[in-house]
């Protein structure tokens, strides 16, 4: 059974993934800059009102993810409201100066996010390093997953690095950019991975980008067969 993620950045955009049968969201908000940590009360919303199993996206800022001493605080600070508010996973990636994995900030990370789980974000796409020497980084640091689109601009792209990466270690391997319910057969095809994350949005009328419900059932139906 492939499980599936659907990243939401609001909380229409939950409604919309639940309505379509999805069970485990990304929580966000601006995706237009790849995504940042979105307000409490929509984790809650989606946690206790919607019932889905909510893994919540930790980036306080757009741009590098080399964080400065202030802002690992507020990382900190943001982790303990998300178990508080009962959230099932944190989504996070951290890179030293030099474009690798931060091994000793990830590993801080974890044990203080624990009993959450924690998915290492596709910073790990932007490192400046071989791909698996990267993921044998991220397994180290105790995450539990790593959301990647094998280090290209889509995860149909980078599908032969992803291959490589499966199974490589006891980290879960989520493939995701431009996963759509019209190629995520064959990404499952070509990578061999158990979990995908898509965002299936659409733009409304007035220009905001909303999860559209149909295209979550396409996707997770595509997906079985």
């Amino acid at each position: 059974m492939i499980e599936v993620e659907i990243c939401c950045n609001s909380v229409a955009s939950a409604r919309a993934a639940a309505a379509g049968g999805a069970r485990r969201v990304e929580l966000c908000r601006d995706l237009e800059c790849g995504g940042l940590t979105p307000a409490d009360e929509a984790i809650d919303c989606c946690v206790r009102e919607l019932g889905l199993r909510t893994h919540v996206l930790v980036r306080p800022r757009a741009g590098d993810f080399c964080y400065s001493d202030a802002e690992i605080i507020e990382i900190e600070e943001t982790l303990m409201r998300c178990r508080t508010l009962g959230a099932a996973a944190v989504v996070v990636g951290f890179l030293t100066p030099q474009g690798r994995i931060d091994e000793a900030l990830t590993r801080h990370i974890v044990r203080l996010a624990a009993p959450m789980e924690v998915t290492f974000h596709r910073a790990f796409d932007e490192a400046r390093q071989d791909p698996l020497e990267a993921l044998e980084a991220v397994a180290r640091a105790g995450c539990h997953r790593l959301l990647t689109s094998g280090q290209a601009p889509t995860a149909l792209e980078g599908a032969a690095v992803i291959r490589r990466l499966v199974g490589a270690t006891a980290v879960k391997i989520l493939a995701g950019s431009g996963v759509t319910p019209q190629n995520v057969g064959r990404l499952i095809a070509l990578t061999g991975v158990g979990e995908v994350h898509g965002s299936c949005k659409t733009t409304l009328a007035d220009g905001t980008v909303r999860t559209d419900a149909e295209q979550v059932k396409q996707l997770i139906h595509n997906t079985q067969i």
